[in-house]
């Protein structure tokens, strides 16, 4: 018999350059683990303009992938800090 998925916590966090601490992302995640990528999806509010740079000082902090067979945003360490 088919297991049912475990529900996962899910919350809303902030994401900010590391750099100018500008807001980037509202996200909605999943679990408690480090921010590693965002799925597009899951971005409530982009303050970027889907280009993948901080509006403020113009630094790249993530590069387009696709996981599971949907478009992410994957983060590079040491770009972005989050707050809940």
């Amino acid at each position: 018999m088919p297991t049912k998925k475990k529900r996962r916590r899910v919350h809303i966090i902030k994401v900010y350059c590391a750099k100018c601490h500008a807001l980037l992302y509202k996200y909605q995640k999943a679990g408690l683990g480090s921010l590693i990528k965002c799925y597009k999806d899951r971005i409530v509010e982009d303050y970027t303009q889907g280009d993948l740079k901080c509006p403020q000082c113009g630094e790249t902090f993530a590069r387009e992938a696709v996981y599971h067979g949907k478009p992410a945003n994957k983060i590079i360490r040491g770009k972005v800090y989050v707050r809940r």
